[in-house]
C-alpha cells in the first residue's frame, strides 16, 4: 500500500531520472528468474545521487514513524537495502542490523549482521518487491530470533498478485513509497512512454512469469 500519492509520484519522478527504473517494451530484459519484463528496476542507484537518496531516506524514516511509532531496531534486507536501511535508521537515531539470504558457511555463521534482542520491535526495509519471497525470507530469519515484525516498508513494488498473496499469508504489514501505477502514471504523463508502449507494459503486468513480447 502507498501512504502518500504526492511521495509515490515524486518517487517514480526521480527513479526513471536516473534510469534505476528502466522501461523498455520493445527490448524486453531478461531477469534472473528467466522471466522476460519491459521494465528493470535497479533501486541501489539511488545511492549514488545524494539529493535522490536523502529524500527517499526522509520519506521513509517519516513513514516508519508515521506507520509504526518508533521501533527498537531497523533491519535491512541484503543486498540492496543494506545502504538506505542504514540511512533510515541513522535519521531515526535506531539501532541497524541486516539480513542476509542466508546464514554464512563460516565463522559465527550468522544470518543476521547486527546486535538484535529477543522481542525487540522491528521494521523491515526493502529496496524492491518482486513476488516477495526474498523480503519474507528475511522476516522468517527475524522471527527466529524472536523479533517482534512490526511491518514492512520499501522503495517500490511491482505489485504482482503473488505478493499480495504472499504478504497476506504471513501477516505481514506492507507500504512502498511507490509502486508499478504510480510509475506508469508518471511515465505517461511526461512522455517517457509513448501510447502503444503503454498497452505493452499494462498487458505484462497481468501475467509476468508467462508474458512474450
Amino acid at each position: 500500500m502507498v501512504l502518500d500519492k504526492h511521495t509515490a509520484k515524486k518517487t517514480a519522478e526521480l527513479l526513471l531520472q536516473i534510469n534505476a527504473i528502466k522501461l523498455k517494451p520493445e527490448n524486453p530484459f531478461t531477469w534472473a528468474s528467466g522471466w522476460k519484463s519491459p521494465i528493470y528496476c535497479d533501486n541501489r542507484i539511488l545511492l549514488s545521487y545524494p539529493v535522490i537518496r536523502n529524500f527517499v531516506r526522509d520519506e521513509m524514516a517519516k513513514q516508519v514513524e508515521l506507520l509504526y511509532g518508533k521501533p527498537d531496531v531497523i533491519a535491512g534486507v541484503a543486498t540492496g537495502a543494506i545502504g538506505m536501511g542504514a540511512l533510515v535508521a541513522d535519521t531515526l537515531g535506531l539501532p541497524f542490523v541486516y539480513v542476509r539470504p542466508q546464514p554464512k558457511s563460516h565463522g559465527r555463521k550468522n544470518q543476521i549482521e547486527g546486535y538484535l534482542e529477543a522481542n525487540q520491535s522491528v521494521v523491515v526495509i526493502e529496496d524492491l518487491i518482486s513476488t516477495g519471497m526474498s523480503s519474507l525470507n528475511a522476516v522468517n530469519a527475524l522471527k527466529a530470533e524472536n523479533a517482534n515484525i512490526k511491518g514492512m516498508l520499501a522503495v517500490f513494488t511491482y505489485g504482482f498478485e503473488v505478493a499480495k498473496t504472499n504478504f497476506e499469508e504471513k501477516n505481514i504489514d506492507l507500504h512502498t513509497l511507490s509502486n508499478y501505477e504510480y510509475l506508469i502514471e508518471q511515465a505517461s504523463e511526461t512522455g517517457y512512454i509513448k501510447e502503444e508502449q503503454l498497452a505493452t507494459l499494462m498487458e505484462w503486468r497481468k501475467n509476468p512469469s508467462q508474458w512474450k513480447q
